[in-house]
């Protein structure tokens, strides 16, 4: 059974705290969780935000107290070794790496990697990525795995506005801007993909648990993909997470 802190956060919220780092198991944990939180029908809560370490739990108390609620929570702990967490699949997403108007930030990402270019495309475009949460704007995906040799830190000065779609790179993590925002990450590419469209049926396109593996492709696909995105007409490649990508 997992060692779970239960936190006050509000009047109508609380924090279900699985550990103090960022890990894969903590993340099984706490999909396990929701899972089971889905499936128990505890009434009275609104929503559950799944997050690196914990899960907020959002509830109305005029339906159920803190203290009832955390009961019914502890009640689940037991059971979540138990949970069959589904499998995740991989999106894949296409990148334009590189260039003052896609990727401005990349050539001092491989200059603070000490690597070339190059080389740092093929090490970011090699890992298949843990979603562990989505948050800041609409869509916008913490990434988890990203290989230690692109460790690089923030800029000093955050942009003002971000294009949607860049890919960056802030400290050990990756992620992708789903709309135009202010930001401090290293821009390295630009994906045509619309991560986030609220005109879509599914207006976000990634999903925590998901994993994302970024491929590198040039300015004639990326100009391509971009007109069928405009259109809707662009459906990125789904594979079950450890099939082969070639």
């Amino acid at each position: 059974m997992p060692n779970v802190r239960f936190l006050l956060t509000g009047d109508t919220s609380l924090s279900a705290e699985f550990g103090n780092e960022i890990s894969e198991t903590i993340n099984a944990q706490i999909r396990a969780f929701t899972i089971a939180l889905d499936h128990s029908k505890i009434p009275g809560i609104v929503e559950l935000v799944p997050t690196y370490r914990a899960c907020m739990i959002h509830y109305d108390p005029g339906v159920i107290s803190y203290r009832a609620l955390t009961r019914r929570l502890e009640s689940l702990l037991g059971s979540l070794d138990s949970i069959e967490i589904p499998p995740s699949d991989v999106l894949e997403v296409p990148v334009l790496y590189g260039g003052e108007e896609m990727g401005p930030d990349l050539a001092f990402v491989a200059e603070h990697a000490g690597l070339s270019e190059q080389e740092v495309i093929d090490i970011h475009t090699s890992t298949e990525y843990l979603i562990y949460m989505l948050g800041f704007t609409p869509g916008f995906t913490y990434l988890g795995g990203m290989s230690d040799k692109l460790e690089t830190p923030r800029l000093k000065q955050p942009r003002v506005k971000i294009p949607a779609g860049s890919v960056g790179i802030a400290g050990k993590q990756t992620g992708v801007y789903p709309i135009d925002s202010p930001g401090g990450w290293q821009l390295i590419g630009r994906t045509p993909v619309k991560m986030y469209d609220p005109n879509r049926e599914t207006p976000i396109l990634p999903k925590a648990g998901q994993y994302i593996k970024f491929r590198a492709i040039d300015r004639a696909e990326y100009d391509a993909i971009a007109a069928q995105a405009e259109n809707n007409e662009y459906v990125c490649r789904t594979y079950p997470r450890g099939e082969a990508t070639t």
